[in-house]
């Protein structure tokens, strides 16, 4: 299988691209960057593009599996423009592209409580997201819909407290619907998934994440 990668730099990204490289399944593993990772392997295409004119890169976007899981916050973003642009504009690019270069299958990193009528601007974009790439009508569509997420080093206070919060409640069994996922966790899940899934679409929510293929 060949897979190719959007969101490879960020928290769940860079552990999926491990993960894919490690896995015998995926013979190539193609990621689409700003800027040089400095990552090298065997298996690994390393493609710096101009993510503002996508489709002068349509050619390298061809493989078996697309995989998205790019995303920001409104604070990295500066705005809810820049955000939209990041969690939505682009994704639905690369996702256009791979379907009319034949990509059957496709993998979205969404988020708990996205849809496009959700009153909040991050959960609203996503489901509009969702909605956007379902229309595509790939062969393989998943979704991934995790809760919060235990990133390794974060820099986020809020998330932090928050973390540690629902791990007290998940220890006395309180919101183990809510519980932190870690990255490093989801990221075998979303390499797992197409290989062990069959044709058709696919949402696999929070409490659905951890048993995943086990």
């Amino acid at each position: 299988m060949k897979a190719l990668v959007i969101g490879a730099t960020g928290s769940t990204g860079e552990f999926l691209v491990d993960e894919l490289l490690a896995d015998r399944e995926y013979t190539s593993v193609t990621i689409f960057v700003r800027r040089a990772t400095g990552k090298r392997h065997p298996k690994l295409t390393e493609q710096i593009i101009d993510f503002s004119n996508i489709y002068s890169h349509k050619e390298l976007i061809v493989g078996d599996v697309f995989f998205s899981c790019l995303g920001t916050t409104l604070k990295a973003a500066g705005s809810k423009e820049n955000q939209t642009k990041i969690d939505f504009d682009i994704p639905v690019t690369f996702a256009r592209l791979a379907k009319e270069n034949g990509v059957p299958s496709f993998v979205l990193l969404s988020a708990y409580g996205a849809s496009a009528q959700s009153k909040v601007f991050y959960s609203q974009i996503k489901g509009k997201l969702e909605d956007k790439i379902a229309e595509l009508d790939f062969e393989q569509y998943i979704i991934f819909k995790p809760g919060l997420l235990l990133r390794q080093g974060t820099d986020r206070f809020g998330e932090k407290i928050m973390g540690s919060i629902l791990n007290i409640f998940n220890s006395i069994g309180l919101f183990r619907k809510f519980k932190p996922l870690p990255t490093d966790l989801l990221a075998g899940k979303l390499a797992k998934a197409p290989k062990v899934l069959p044709k058709g679409n696919h949402i696999i929510t929070l409490n659905e994440i951890f048993p995943f293929g086990e």
